[in-house]
């Protein structure tokens, strides 16, 4: 429905335009079709006669177009030549203001518009995998599609910066990511970018105005009431609106990062098992971060500062907060009214303060804050916000111990949610099973992938991408686990893998056993090396090197090697019963 009315809007923009330049052509065609064909001339012998209707449309038409092929089918007289003249001047005239308008045209934003949304609804309509709507591609859209891209995932963009899209036309993503110029908050827009096509999975809203973000959320889901929607939000107003629409994810980035906060305290090889599993740059696995608990000053109180300052009185922590604009808060130690400073930091308790948040709104003053930090105290343990992403070389030089970028946190819990939300329950369950369960997971991760870096992924035992198992569970055959994920190079081996989970028939098996038997239909999340994604997934949709792996027989290939099989095999028997 769509794509017709886009391209009616083609058409009639395209016929505004067109209509009239295409009648003075007409017009003056038929004009000097008929003078050539009612003006008489003479034959060689001298007789009087008339053009044909079709000579004189072929004297015309090239005429018109100062081409020039002579004078046919005889040689004209004076009126006729007269008549060529004013013909001439009077196409050549018509020709120029038609070209005139289709310049135009082709310069009219109105027709780009239109073009660039009809071209943008085809191109969508033939995404045939999964693919996500991401609207708003600033930091965070753009850091989440290249996100896709590395787990082979699409996406189609929606924004009203040209710019963004234009850029977006020049990244190099495994997948083609469409992007479309426009307001996401408009619902035709959202029938362009796919919201109602099957496999359309999700639609993430990421623009910098709230309000916006929830108009968005609400259009989505009148035009698909199943869609999932993940959706950033840092206002408690707007989060419980969006709450209402159900099957809505909210992400508060500030909120977020309090919990890692609060995670790096009380968990930390919690902790450091999920920045790697998302990617965090500079963390290696099995190496957390020890965040002291003592006197903390929390330079700034706004977004980041409030759910900061919520989870340190969780943990007994009163920290002094150092703002020029904050009020009466409960759980604190000390309120300095000021910005942050060496006056104010002094004043705050900085010789003997365990750790220092720069959490203002600017990058410039949080950066200046850590200069003052680390001559002040240069062992304080520091977490410092940064507002954008441009900043990041100056940031990875002032080597604070944990840095929040928003785009970055809010991108990576959105892709580890669109990866498989298996992820966060697993994260979850390991904060409530405790330190000693995390530490042999990552012992068993660690002896699985060595020192690389590890990769999620999740495969789905089905026809599509498990051909080969599909099969082999045919017939009541069982496969386990340790069976899927054995090496075919080694069979004493697995893959540089380990499962973290199994959703079968809406349950959730946290840590499967390698004995745990797999069935069509389940739903396996991995972790390991992308080099162990590629070769798991060959497989899956091998028959011969699943059977290999589950009997440790290499079969015969091919009708011949069969054959010959066969005839070893009945040669064997032969043997046996022959009498001795």
């Amino acid at each position: 429905m769509a794509a017709t009315s886009e391209l009616d809007r083609v058409s009639m923009i395209v016929l505004r335009y067109i209509r009239k330049p295409v009648f003075v052509l007409i017009v003056v065609y038929a004009i000097g079709i008929t003078g050539m064909a009612l003006i008489p001339g003479r034959d060689a012998d001298g007789n009087i006669e008339y053009m044909s209707l079709f000579h004189a449309f072929y004297f015309f038409t090239y005429t018109a177009t100062t081409t020039g092929f002579g004078e046919i089918p005889s040689e004209f007289t004076d009126v006729q030549r007269l008549w060529t003249i004013f013909c001439l001047y009077m196409g050549v005239v018509s020709w120029l203001y038609a070209i005139g308008s289709t310049l135009r045209l082709v310069q009219n934003p109105h027709f780009l518009l239109a073009l660039n949304e009809r071209q943008f609804a085809s191109s969508v309509r033939r995404i045939n995998h999964p693919f996500f709507i991401i609207c708003g591609f600033g930091d965070t859209g753009s850091i989440l599609a290249r996100g896709l891209s590395e787990h082979w995932l699409g996406a189609v963009v929606l924004d009203t910066d040209p710019e963004r899209i234009k850029a977006l036309a020049l990244r190099d993503y495994r997948l083609k990511m469409p992007g479309l110029c426009a307001d996401p908050a408009v619902p035709r827009h959202l029938v362009d970018a796919g919201v109602r096509l099957p496999n359309c999975k999700a639609v993430v809203v990421l623009t910098m105005d709230e309000e916006i973000n929830l108009q968005i959320s609400i259009m989505a889901r009148f035009l698909n009431p199943d869609l999932p929607i993940l959706c950033r939000s840092t206002s408690k107003r707007h989060s419980e609106h969006l709450e209402m629409l159900g099957n809505v994810t909210v992400i508060n980035p500030f909120e977020i990062f309090a919990q890692l906060l609060s995670m790096a305290i009380t968990a930390p090889r919690l902790h450091n098992l999920n920045s790697c599993l998302v990617g965090a740059k500079g963390v290696k696995l099995g190496q957390p971060l020890d965040v002291p608990i003592g006197d903390w000053i929390l330079c700034g109180y706004g977004r980041m500062g409030k759910w900061l300052h919520k989870y340190f009185v969780m943990h007994d922590v009163r920290p002094v907060i150092i703002d020029p604009d904050v009020g009466e808060v409960a759980g604190t130690s000390r309120i300095i009214h000021g910005h942050a400073n060496h006056n104010t930091l002094k004043d705050a308790g900085i010789d003997h303060a365990a750790g220092v948040v720069a959490g203002t709104d600017h990058d410039h003053d949080n950066l200046s804050i850590l200069m003052c930090i680390r001559a002040l105290r240069p062992e304080a343990f520091t977490i410092v916000r940064q507002n954008r992403h441009e900043n990041q070389i100056a940031f990875d030089a002032a080597n604070a111990e944990l840095i929040l970028q928003s785009s970055l946190t809010t991108a990576r819990r959105i892709l580890k949610h669109l990866i498989s939300p298996q992820v966060q329950v697993l994260v979850d369950n390991l904060r409530q099973q405790g330190e000693e369960v995390t530490r042999q997971v990552v012992d068993q991760l660690r002896t699985a992938i060595g020192d690389k870096p590890p990769h999620l992924w999740r495969i789905n035992l089905c026809e599509e991408e498990a051909s080969a198992v599909v099969e082999h569970l045919k017939n009541d055959r069982s496969l386990t686990l340790g069976e899927l994920i054995r090496n075919p190079y080694r069979l004493e081996t697995n893959i540089a893998c380990m499962a973290f989970s199994i959703r079968r028939n809406g349950k959730l098996i946290i840590l499967p056993d390698a004995d745990d038997k797999v069935y069509t239909g389940d739903k396996i999340l991995l972790c390991g090396t992308q080099s162990s994604e590629s070769l798991l997934a060959a497989s899956m949709n091998n028959a011969y090197t699943l059977h290999y792996l589950i009997t440790g027989i290499d079969a015969p290939r091919g009708l011949f090697f069969r054959w010959v099989e066969g005839l070893r095999k009945a040669g064997g028997k032969n043997e046996q019963s022959r009498p001795v």
